[in-house]
């Protein structure tokens, strides 16, 4: 199957890194190379680019559609938690911008063994890596209902979250829970039947807590961003496209903490804790995809892009 991802916000990202035909700029979520083809095309034969995935798949997808630029594109198979060893291996310090599209791209939603599907009967996998040992079965079979309860809860905001935990808990003591077919069902007993009738597939966000968890997507957004910040040159910036509240929130906080960071309580005339402001947020509001893209391309209706600026 082709690797295809539609590139949210494409048009949006890229006026708001404000390429440099010699700047050094790191594609953090890599995929299938839509924004890293715009970037490397603006780059002129001093310019950089850094394409980072965790995912085979997508490695192989971007390596082709990037062919045309080798001479100034690397592309590393990792995850963009570790991009400061990334570019320590290659011997760069600064850089002048970076994009992070996250979420699940269009190939692995559509990729049925991917197991991120709740649309086709498939076996529970889930996983961004397929190095990695754990899989969404491992989740839904062996965490305990308290911590199952905790992430569908946490990050699926899910308010029949503890139901759902202990249908799981009791329908596993029957057999183990393979497929995605069987956790439907066992999610679709957990809610009431007029809330399934209104609110979407039932599935959606146990689905989206599962996927979270396995893949630690919200630990590597936290302990990434004011890395990535501190690595940018001044008037470099970092660009993060997010899909729910979750991610959103975390981006919002960091951008306003990296701009405002000052601890003293607000009715010291002057500041004494010492913390120095790391430039600025350029989108006061988040970004939100055009009429036009979202006609296009219904995956985007969720899609925020954050923008951050290094003094």
């Amino acid at each position: 199957m082709e690797f295809k991802h539609y590139s949210v916000l494409l048009e949006e990202t890229i006026e708001n890194l404000n390429i440099k035909p010699d700047g050094i700029y790191v594609d953090g979520t890599l995929g299938g190379a839509g924004h890293s083809s715009v970037i490397a095309s603006k780059l002129g034969p001093n310019g950089r680019l850094i394409g980072i995935d965790q995912d085979e798949n997508a490695i192989e997808a971007a390596s082709k559609r990037l062919e045309p630029f080798k001479d100034r594109v690397t592309i590393v198979r990792d995850n963009y938690v570790n991009f400061k060893k990334v570019l320590d291996d290659l011997n760069i310090d600064k850089i002048d911008g970076v994009v992070l599209d996250l979420g699940v791209s269009s190939y692995q939603l559509d990729t049925v063994e991917r197991g991120f599907t709740y649309n086709v009967d498939t076996a529970l996998d889930m996983r961004m890596d397929n190095r990695q040992l754990m899989t969404a079965r491992d989740i839904v079979n062996d965490y305990s209902e308290s911590d199952l309860y905790r992430i569908i809860r946490d990050y699926g905001e899910d308010r029949f979250a503890k139901n759902i935990a202990k249908h799981i808990v009791n329908a596993r003591q029957e057999k183990p829970i393979e497929t995605t077919f069987e956790l439907n069902d066992i999610i679709k007993a957990a809610i009431p039947a007029k809330v399934r009738a209104t609110g979407g597939h039932p599935s959606k966000r146990t689905y989206q807590a599962i996927r979270i968890e396995l893949n630690k997507e919200l630990d590597v957004l936290e302990n990434s961003i004011d890395d990535l910040i501190d690595r940018l040159n001044p008037g470099g910036r970092l660009c993060i496209i997010t899909f729910h509240s979750l991610e959103d929130r975390i981006v919002k906080v960091k951008f306003k903490t990296a701009e405002n960071p000052c601890t003293c309580p607000p009715e010291f005339p002057v500041c004494v804790c010492g913390k120095k402001s790391k430039g600025k947020v350029i989108s006061r509001k988040p970004i939100l995809p055009s009429d036009k893209e979202l006609e296009e391309n219904s995956r985007s209706k969720s899609a925020k892009l954050r923008v951050f600026e290094k003094r």
